[in-house]
C-alpha cells in the first residue's frame, strides 16, 4: 500500500528525514518509536503533503501512485488520513458541517443530513462522546481527550485507507485511551485491508492495535524493527539499552 525510499526532507534548512525507507502492506500496522526530535511527526506531516517541508530527494507511493506531486486534499480523497498530535481548533465552523463536507468531498457526492446525523450519533456513541459536541466549533473548547475522541470519529466517518496516528495516545487518560484504542481496533476488524501507521512514545497504545512490526527511529531513519518484543524493550530500557537481552519473563510480563 505504501512505499517510502530514500526520502530526504529538510525544513528552515535542517535536514529531517535522512535516507528514510519504509514498505507497508494492505492490511499491516507498524508502529514508529524514537526519542523526541528524530523526525517521526514530521514524517506524518511530509506523507499528507505539509508545505512547510522540502522533499530535496526519494519516493513515496501509496497503491502504486506517486504521492510526491499530489496536494494534501488529493492524497485524502485517495484514502489517507492523519489523526493529528495537536489538532487544530476552527472558529466559525461547526465539526458537523466540517465532517459533512469532508465526506461528501471524499466520495464526490452531498450526504443527506439526516443520515449523516445518525452516523455522527452513532460513532460518538461509540466513543463514548458527548453528542453536543458534534454540533460546536471544530475542536473549540474541547479538551484534550476530546479532540483525540473526534479525530477517532472522522475516521469513522471517512472511513480511510490508510490511517497514520501521530501520538494519538498523547493526553488521554487509562479509560479514553482504552475506548480509543478498542474503536480504532474494530474499525480495523470491520476494514481488514485498512493499513495503520502508530508513531508513540508509549507501548500501551499497542496493546489494543497488536501492531505487526514495531520501528525505532533515529536521526531522521529507520534504525532497527521488530515486532511487539521490541516495543516492551524500549519501554522497559529505554532506547541506549534496548538491546540488552529480555528473559521469557519479561517478554510477557
Amino acid at each position: 500500500m505504501l512505499v517510502i525510499k530514500n526520502l530526504n526532507v529538510t525544513a528552515n534548512n535542517k535536514k529531517i528525514l535522512n535516507d528514510f525507507n519504509l514498505t507497508i502492506n494492505d492490511g499491516e500496522i507498524h508502529a514508529i518509536m524514537g526519542p523526541n526530535g528524530v523526525g517521526k511527526s514530521t514524517l506524518s506531516r511530509v506523507m499528507m503533503g505539509d508545505a512547510n517541508y522540502e522533499i530535496t530527494s526519494g519516493e513515496m507511493y501509496f497503491n502504486n501512485d506517486n504521492l510526491l506531486p499530489l496536494s494534501t486534499d488529493e492524497r485524502a480523497k485517495k484514502g489517507i488520513f492523519l489523526a493529528m498530535q495537536y489538532p487544530m481548533e476552527i472558529e466559525g465552523v461547526s465539526n458537523q458541517d466540517f465532517l459533512r463536507t469532508a465526506i461528501s468531498s471524499i466520495n464526490n457526492k452531498r450526504i443527506g443530513l439526516y443520515d449523516f446525523i445518525l452516523k455522527c450519533e452513532k460513532g460518538a456513541e461509540e466513543l463514548s462522546m458527548n453528542k453536543e459536541l458534534i454540533h460546536r466549533n471544530l475542536n473549540v473548547g474541547f479538551s484534550g481527550g476530546e479532540k483525540k475522541k473526534n479525530e477517532v470519529l472522522q475516521i469513522k466517518l471517512l472511513m480511510p485507507k490508510f490511517i497514520i496516528l501521530d501520538e494519538l495516545d498523547s493526553g488521554l487518560d487509562v479509560d479514553n485511551l482504552k475506548i480509543v484504542g478498542e474503536n480504532i481496533k474494530k474499525y480495523k476488524d470491520d476494514n481488514k485491508n485498512t493499513s495503520i501507521l502508530i508513531i508513540t512514545h508509549h507501548p500501551k497504545i499497542l496493546e489494543y492495535l497488536n501492531p505487526d512490526y514495531v520501528h525505532i527511529m533515529e536521526n531522521g531513519k529507520i534504525t532497527k524493527s521488530g515486532d511487539y518484543n521490541l516495543a516492551i524493550e524500549i519501554e522497559k530500557f529505554g532506547y541506549v539499552n534496548r538491546d540488552k537481552d529480555l528473559t521469557e519473563e519479561e517478554k510477557y510480563e
